[in-house]
């Protein structure tokens, strides 16, 4: 790879989009899971809240396996806004179903910042990892849709 500097730098810059969208999400879960009334959702969430923060440690050891020897990222301001009204709508009195739907719009941004990732010319064992995450996070949406449908 020292051979590209520009693939190099085009992955460090998509697994950074990618890792700033999985802390969203883990923050996002561990929120949303706290306000819960389900005591099963509840559980569920907190879980996909450490599979994320998983699938950000894998992002940030293959940054390091790369050379990027800095790999901390905050997450978007875009998912802190998107946090905070979830949070709003739970102080609020929300049903579980608003917080189901909430976090299915999460879900559904999370799969455009995979979808990008992916479009992009990736070594073969990072597009790997990206496309089971990205598997998962498809998994976990249509997950959520049922549960909120259930909650009609």
């Amino acid at each position: 790879m020292a051979d590209e500097p520009d693939l190099a730098k085009s992955i460090e810059e998509t697994l950074r989009a990618v890792i700033e969208t999985l802390i969203d999400c883990e923050e996002g879960f561990r929120l949303i899971g706290q306000d819960l009334k389900d005591e099963s959702l509840k559980t569920s969430f907190l879980a996909e809240a450490q599979t994320r923060a998983a699938f950000r440690r894998t992002l940030e050891e293959t940054l390091h396996q790369i050379g990027v020897a800095d790999a901390t990222e905050t997450g978007t301001v875009v998912g802190a806004i998107h946090r905070s009204w979830g949070d709003i709508k739970a102080k609020l009195g929300s049903t579980d179903r608003d917080l189901l739907e909430t976090a299915c719009q999460g879900e559904e941004s999370a799969l455009q910042i995979y979808k990008l990732a992916l479009d992009k010319k990736l070594l073969l064992p990072i597009r790997q990892v990206l496309v089971n995450q990205q598997a998962h996070v498809q998994e976990t949406l249509e997950y959520l849709q049922v549960a909120a449908e259930g909650l009609v």
